[in-house]
């Protein structure tokens, strides 16, 4: 549960399409916008990782199959570490999402969640390589209860996170240019390079024994 936090931590806190409708559209929805737009990114996420949860079930015992989700994932989280990291020095050199305009849309979001998370190729290539093996380690563990167990210990996040900067920045917050903001996603950062050394090492071991 602590590697499915740290893991997806990052991905949820990230700028993007979802968190710059919300900061949006909060001077119109307040909190409760976070919270449309969590839910409509819920009925999205669930039935994907369901997916992917039921496709691995096929070949859990595959140990060949282990190897490249392990393998694939490691690299992927890497790779997602070295755009966060750009991302962060992006954002300092150029203020761009620290001042988001509030933009009132007739789109409720609920919708804008639905929209922003099944159309959004990152988070669903995310969750077919790096995710993928969270759920494949889900599975091990406790079958298909510990896949709804991996998904109660990440989309919380995505409540807090989404619900919270609506409300914030509601009552006048600036969220994106906040140093603290920057700080917390260079911690993060350093936990998706660990994990990707990690799922890479796994694999290599895995490997081993093919």
């Amino acid at each position: 549960m602590l590697t499915v936090v740290f893991v997806t931590m990052s991905g949820a806190l990230s700028p993007g399409p979802l968190l710059v409708t919300n900061l949006s559209n909060a001077s119109r929805w307040g909190w409760r916008g976070g919270l449309w737009l969590s839910i409509g990114h819920t009925f999205i996420e669930l039935p994907l990782i369901l997916l992917i949860a039921f496709g691995l079930n096929l070949v859990i015992n595959n140990l060949l199959l282990e190897v490249i989700i392990a393998a694939v994932g490691g690299v992927v989280l890497l790779l997602f570490a070295g755009l966060q990291i750009r991302e962060v020095i992006h954002s300092r050199s150029e203020t761009h999402l620290a001042k988001v305009e509030p933009a009132a849309t007739s789109r409720h979001p609920l919708i804008a969640g639905l929209i922003f998370s099944g159309l959004n190729p990152y988070f669903l290539f995310w969750w077919l390589t790096a995710g993928a093996n969270l759920v494949f380690e889900a599975l091990l563990i406790a079958a298909l209860a510990g896949v709804f167990i991996m998904f109660a210990a990440h989309v919380w996040m995505d409540y807090v996170w989404l619900t919270g900067t609506a409300w914030l920045t509601k009552k006048g917050a600036n969220l994106m240019g906040s140093r603290g903001y920057t700080v917390l996603m260079l911690v993060f950062t350093v936990f998706l390079i660990y994990f990707g050394i990690s799922f890479c090492w796994r694999a290599f071991v895995l490997s081993l024994l093919l």
